[in-house]
């Protein structure tokens, strides 16, 4: 008698809060300026880019003509489906995929740069998530990111970690505030080339998420 194999399991399984985002992130492209701050993000890319934590897959329109292919990982089950069908709206080719940044289903050094976009908040393994990236990219490589992270203040700082400690990532899937994401990327062998800071939204109240870096960073060439 033939044994049926169970159905792969998703890495990543947040269904409620990931039908929450679709929708707040629509919102928040328009209200909150990060659709802009997504064109300056993606802005003279080209060539083979992988993209990790896809999301609802609202890079995609923001990528230049001049990308040949966007290989975007989306571990969770909502938000890929989301990001395929925002994938058959675009120009540039876009390939949507299973896959957790700490695991990228693709070969080393096959990829002419990596876009990182509010994901290294909510990766398990921050360290490793970046050093696939590293592994994927070709020497000479560039990523783009646009993250939040550690508050500069120390009222707002020591928020975030009880937020962090408690119920902040349950209620948005696995996401973390107090994260350094500038130190883990040079921490992980990339040179960063250009970065700056910025608070979304820019105006009203700061929330425990609003404090962005925007950037890029290159691979070297040697063997690091």
């Amino acid at each position: 008698m033939l044994r049926r194999s169970r159905p792969t399991q998703d890495p990543v399984h947040h269904p409620l809060f990931a039908r929450f985002y679709a929708r707040m992130s629509v919102e928040a492209d328009a209200r909150a300026g990060v659709g802009k701050i997504r064109e300056e993000l993606l802005a003279g890319l080209s060539g083979r880019v992988i993209e990790i934590g896809a999301g609802n897959g609202l890079n995609f329109a923001h990528y230049p003509r001049a990308v040949s292919e966007v290989v975007a990982v989306e571990p969770e089950r909502v938000l890929r489906r989301h990001a395929a069908e925002a994938g058959l709206r675009v120009e540039v080719p876009v390939d949507v995929v299973p896959g957790a940044a700490e695991a990228l289903p693709v070969k080393s050094e096959s990829f002419d740069a990596a876009v990182a976009s509010l994901v290294l908040c909510s990766v398990r393994d921050l360290p490793r998530s970046l050093s696939e990236l590293h592994r994927v990219l070709r020497p000479g490589g560039e990523l783009r990111f646009f993250e939040h992270g550690r508050a500069p203040g120390r009222g707002m700082a020591a928020f975030q970690h009880v937020l962090d400690r408690t119920v902040w990532p349950r209620l948005c899937g696995g996401c973390h505030t107090a994260r350094d994401p500038l130190a883990a990327i040079e921490a992980a062998g990339f040179e960063v080339t250009a970065v700056r800071g910025l608070r979304v939204p820019e105006g009203g109240p700061a929330l425990p998420s609003s404090y962005c870096v925007l950037g890029t960073a290159r691979r070297g060439y040697g063997t690091d």
